[in-house]
């Protein structure tokens, strides 16, 4: 079984890169990898939804992970999502990021149709059946996939030896309970709710995967450090300042990676250009909402941590 130690801590979904014509640009993604690997988190999760995978083809996300393993190998845990709407080319992605060398592959179930948990579970292990020798993490986002994890399916999965776990976005707290209670220690947890980093992680996460920690990493990581140390006083109040960052970036009319993108070009002089519609770009109001977003980061810098 896999020593899950590298999985446990903050793992920042990893955000698209695109040139100024919107195409992938491996320059911008390995500054990112640089970025992340500066901040001191555990390690990455390409091409998922912070990654605006389902607008991308395979080439694109093969060009993202071959970028990301240039610099990330043997320096951050790297975790590649693979999931297309179709098994041939989640199977290709898959083969393909065991090649590089990534540490785990991750996929949500198949969109649109609504598969039975057999079906479902096929088009897991098929997945994974095509690089046997790299971890398989399940993601359950019911709330975009259209379809949950079930504890039947889980259960059926287990019985797949590269299955470690579940990055669990489900919004109720009380999934993560389930899922770490049913598999026991030899399979972990992440919280995939960054507004719940807190409750997921005492309900029994052991990880964080999140959308969010890309541009505050080092907020989540002192986040981590208090629950560890059990001040959850302090933990509640710096999870409070992280979440007015979350509904400050939200509340624009441009997509959230949009204005998190801003934020980072503000506060960490990193472009990683626009994204890729039918994604809303920056609107001219949402430029002040990242300048109010990119301030209130700074605040509780100086609060939590300086």
């Amino acid at each position: 079984m896999t020593n899950l130690d590298k999985y446990k801590g903050i793992i920042p979904a990893f955000y698209a890169c695109y040139d100024a014509d919107g195409e992938v640009s491996a320059e911008r993604v390995k500054e990112l990898v640089q970025y992340h690997i500066d901040k001191g988190v555990k390690g990455i999760y390409v091409n998922g939804s912070s990654g605006e995978c389902i607008y991308q083809s395979v080439e694109d996300r093969k060009l993202i992970i071959e970028a990301v393993m240039s610099v990330a190998k043997g320096k951050l845990t790297v975790i590649n999502h693979v999931a297309c709407n179709n098994t041939k080319d989640s199977m290709e992605l898959a083969k393909h990021s065991e090649v590089l060398g990534v540490d785990a592959i991750a996929a949500i179930p198949p969109i649109y149709f609504k598969l039975p948990d057999y079906s479902i579970a096929r088009y897991w292990n098929d997945i994974s059946q095509a690089a046997p020798n790299t971890d398989f993490i399940i993601y359950n986002i019911p709330q975009l996939a259209g379809v949950a994890l079930t504890s039947i399916l889980y259960a059926e999965m287990r019985q797949n030896p590269r299955v470690i776990g579940v990055k669990n976005s489900s919004m109720p707290v009380q999934d993560i309970q389930l899922f770490a209670a049913e598999a026991g220690s030899d399979y972990i947890v992440f919280n995939g709710p960054d507004e719940q980093f807190l409750g997921g992680r005492l309900m029994g996460a052991e990880g964080g995967i999140g959308g969010t920690y890309g541009v505050m990493p080092d907020l989540f990581l002192k986040l981590d450090d208090l629950i560890a140390s059990k001040d959850l006083e302090t933990a509640k109040k710096l999870q409070y300042a992280i979440n007015d960052v979350i509904y400050k970036m939200v509340s624009g009319k441009a997509n959230l990676y949009a204005v998190i993108k801003e934020v980072l070009r503000l506060n960490e002089n990193l472009d990683l250009g626009s994204v890729r519609r039918p994604l809303e770009p920056l609107a001219e109001g949402d430029i002040e909402i990242a300048k109010e977003a990119a301030q209130l980061i700074t605040e509780a810098r100086s609060t939590f941590i300086n």
